[in-house]
């Protein structure tokens, strides 16, 4: 069974890696390479796959691709690249919208924007992995971007949420009454900081 496989993909060439001894992993991968390096010329690694590497292996398997081959490794980020994607996207994609109130004690949950036509009551929670709209009162939890696209935004028309959160950014309201934000507003994200837009007001900070 084949320890090492090449796959060309848009950006350059992915190693795939299974599980096995490291030192039979580097011997494959280096008769593979010796046998096919004009093949490999010139060639650039973007993603190496499979079987997860401590960094010590790493450097090893770059070691012979690079040091011995002359192939040079780049790889690319995908974090970065879904947080791209999730920006891009943002104002697109599948919306659910819920024609009803939301009940304490209700999960309401949805891959892509949330559209709630009615409240969310207190003690109820809403994720979204895209926007959260809510066009009556948001009393209850909301978290959008819930699979961490920072590019989401909460809106609504009434104010009331003990906790908003938008991928790994949690802002919670004042615990003073006469602080609720009671109108429209809008919550995004900006400098890490989870930031509330009132309509017509300045921007408040929690």
């Amino acid at each position: 069974m084949s320890l090492v496989t090449f796959k060309g993909n848009k950006e350059g060439l992915s190693i795939h890696i299974k599980d096995g001894e490291l030192n039979q992993i580097i011997k494959e991968l280096d008769e593979k390479l010796g046998k096919s390096k004009n093949f490999f010329k010139g060639s650039k690694v973007t993603k190496i796959l499979g079987r997860k590497l401590t960094k010590e292996e790493q450097e090893e398997i770059e070691c012979v691709v690079t040091n011995k081959y002359g192939i040079d490794i780049d790889l690319i980020d995908e974090t970065n690249i879904q947080q791209k994607i999730y920006s891009k996207n943002i104002d697109e994609g599948m919306t659910k919208f819920v024609r009803t109130t939301i009940r304490s004690g209700q999960t309401i949950e949805y891959d892509g924007n949330l559209v709630i036509l009615g409240d969310v009551n207190s003690g109820s929670v809403v994720l979204a992995s895209g926007n959260i709209v809510v066009l009556g009162t948001l009393r209850g939890t909301a978290h959008a971007g819930c699979h961490g696209n920072r590019g989401a935004i909460i809106a609504c028309n009434h104010l009331y949420s003990s906790q908003l959160r938008i991928a790994d950014v949690i802002a919670r309201s004042p615990d003073n009454k006469d602080n609720k934000i009671k109108w429209a507003a809008m919550a995004s994200i900006k400098e890490d900081v989870l930031i509330i837009q009132p309509c017509l007001q300045k921007n408040i900070l929690l």
